[in-house]
């Protein structure tokens, strides 16, 4: 008896498990994503160039649901900012729209 109570249990920690890997998986991403965004931001005055490293830095499933933003002075040695967000959904048996929001900043400073 004890068995099957304590099965529905160990399969639910399971999947929290999985899913927990999935967003440190994804933040991570994000992460380098916003790094590559900022060193192109860093050496080059076109803002859109630094969201086309951004997400030339994301996998395919994950690029049309970011959003990026840069913010680049054009004073040297300011910093250049880029931020990337994304609306992480769980997967089943999780119910629809269930998620977090992920955030990944990145800065460096502008060299020209």
């Amino acid at each position: 008896m004890e068995f099957f109570l304590l099965v529905p249990l160990v399969i639910l920690v399971l999947v929290l498990g999985m899913q927990v890997v999935r967003v440190t998986l994804t933040h991570v991403e994000l992460v380098g994503a916003a790094r590559d965004g900022a060193r192109v931001a860093a050496t080059t005055p076109d803002p859109s160039r630094a969201v086309e490293a951004v997400l030339g830095a994301l996998p395919p499933e994950l690029r049309s649901r970011v959003r990026v933003s840069v913010s680049r002075p054009s004073v040297v040695g300011q910093a250049a900012r880029v931020e990337v967000r994304l609306r992480h959904l769980f997967a089943p048996p999780f119910p629809g729209g269930a998620g977090v929001d992920l955030t990944a900043r990145a800065s460096m400073l502008v060299e020209r």
